[in-house]
């Protein structure tokens, strides 16, 4: 049986579902798109991604006619029937179809589209042997903070990583690492987390967020700070954090092994508890 997706207010098999060749997210990249994982048949911290997605689509007055609980619903419906146990939800929205002009339509109705993926995230390889990361140029434009569906830089920086034979890039502007190609990035010295502050230069990551909140739970502590590639190839652990690899340790950069090559007991530990905060629900207080 077919993926079903949901389009403009109707559940279709994946080969029946279309939209307009006019659809401003296909012609300008002109929309917003959220993934929210599943673990268990259940949402993980799903309204904070909603609530960035209504952030994004308010940075670039994009209408969002529908309510977070009217999302949420859609999203529910889509993981059952989808009988999706472990995965992801995928959702974007795009100021809609008009003819190609680049000032906003007066009359476009924004486009809706949800897909699922079923994707191994808790016992995925990668987090025993951790993940290759290369470095890249940032080639992005300068609000990254949007979550928008223009990811022509990310999808480059990516396309070099598997060239390379690595899992993923970090991106790298004036010496200073900006953050994944899709991820936030970490580094770790002693008992301290190190990771770049919010700003229009990165995305504000919810796996992020999340992980500074569990950080009463441990004995680390966290320094909100550039760090540059010289300084991550001299840390003692790094990782990354998204919706997608959770808390994910990174062992290779640039070809040099960090610190002994090993998923560090820092990172480790985050994962745990980040893992037992997905399986309960993954909703923060």
């Amino acid at each position: 049986m077919s993926r079903i997706v949901y389009v403009n207010g109707e559940y279709l098999p994946e080969e029946d579902a279309k939209i307009s060749v006019f659809d401003r997210g296909f012609i300008f990249a002109d929309g917003i798109y959220e993934v929210s994982a599943v673990l268990g048949g259940k949402l993980v911290d799903c309204e904070a991604h909603l609530a960035r997605l209504e952030r994004s689509c308010g940075e670039i007055n994009l209408p969002l006619p529908w309510s977070r609980a009217e999302l949420v619903a859609i999203h529910e419906e889509m993981i059952k029937r989808n009988a999706l146990d472990e995965g992801g939800v995928y959702l974007q929205v795009t100021r809609g179809a008009a003819d190609r002009d680049f000032p906003f339509p007066k009359d476009a109705k924004p486009t809706l589209v949800l897909f699922t993926q079923a994707r191994n995230y808790v016992n995925a390889p990668t987090v025993k042997t951790g993940i290759k990361v290369v470095t890249f140029p940032d080639l992005r434009w300068e609000r990254r903070d949007i979550k928008s569906v223009g990811l022509l830089g990310q999808v480059l920086a990516k396309q070099y990583a598997a060239e390379q034979g690595a899992n993923d890039a970090w991106l790298v502007e004036d010496g200073v690492v900006t953050e994944g190609a899709s991820a936030t990035a970490w580094i770790v010295k002693g008992k301290t987390l190190i990771s770049r502050p919010l700003s229009n230069k990165v995305l504000p990551g919810i796996t992020r967020k999340a992980v500074l909140a569990f950080l009463a739970e441990t004995d680390f502590t966290f320094e909100e700070r550039t760090f540059t590639l010289e300084e991550a190839l001299d840390a003692e652990e790094a990782f990354i954090t998204s919706a997608t690899a959770f808390v994910m340790p990174v062992t290779t950069l640039d070809g040099h092994t960090i610190h002994n090559g090993a998923p560090g007991p820092t990172t480790l530990r985050l994962r745990e508890i980040y893992v037992d905060f997905a399986r309960k629900g993954g909703v923060l207080g």
